[in-house]
């Protein structure tokens, strides 16, 4: 294996860790260690999805397991969201409208890893309505452009006091794995150009993803460490914007 090889297997164990402290599969961080390298899109997309179905699979158990997941704020947002992340999967928009949309999404992921939400707040559930049409939303865009959609789904569940941080976590965790399972479907032409190398990918991302779970699921907060993760997320999305 060369240095290079061993230098992305490295990036994906440290951005599945950092994820899924925060419930999220990773997908954003993945893209952004592949745009940086200069990984073509067909690739990156499904390869961000496949790791994404592990690692949020452990973080959504490990946070269940742990208590931290509600069922009446999940479930609108899912059954939005699944049959647009489907048809986003479907959609493969032109490699330079992709790489502008892809560099907008990594600067969302960059301010909701760098950004601490308050815990003490009051929680209200969304209106049944407003839950779907945003879980719509999210789906569409998650399948667009290879993501899970917890980056937006959590920010969104923590400003609007829909949750609080453990819960959002949880539900985000679940809501990744269906939305990437269903991205993934919708994109199941790509699937076939994965390279064969992504098995030591996986394998790095599900080593990564349970640690960082069973750390996140309990008492560890990682707000310097993710601030560190986004000023890579930001460089990644300024050289896809604007090179």
């Amino acid at each position: 294996m060369d240095s290079t090889a061993l230098l992305i297997l490295l990036a994906i164990f440290a951005v599945a860790v950092l994820y899924s402290s925060v419930g999220h599969g990773g997908a954003s961080g993945y893209l952004a260690v592949m745009a940086l390298l200069s990984i073509p899109p067909e690739q990156t997309r499904p390869s961000a999805l496949v790791l994404n179905l592990f690692v949020a699979s452990i973080a959504a158990c490990q946070f269940w397991r742990a208590g931290h997941f509600s069922w009446s704020v999940f479930w609108p947002f899912a059954v939005g969201s699944i049959p647009m992340a489907f048809i986003g999967g479907m959609i493969h928009l032109p490699t330079h409208i992709y790489k502008a949309v892809l560099g907008i999404v990594l600067l969302s992921a960059a301010f909701r890893l760098a950004w601490s939400f308050s815990k003490d707040v009051k929680v209200e559930p969304p209106k049944l309505s407003l839950a779907l049409l945003a879980g719509a939303v999210i789906g569409l865009l998650s399948g667009l452009v290879g993501v899970g959609g917890g980056i937006f789904l959590t920010p969104l569940l923590l400003l609007m006091n829909w949750s609080e941080t453990k819960t959002a976590a949880g539900v985000s965790a679940l809501f990744i794995l269906v939305n990437s399972a269903a991205g993934l479907a919708g994109n199941y032409s790509q699937v076939s150009l994965l390279p064969t190398e992504v098995w030591f990918s996986i394998v790095a991302a599900i080593i990564g993803g349970t640690i960082g779970s069973l750390l996140g699921a309990k008492r560890f907060e990682s707000l310097l460490l993710r601030r560190v993760l986004a000023s890579v997320l930001l460089m990644a999305a300024v050289k896809l914007i604007f090179v």
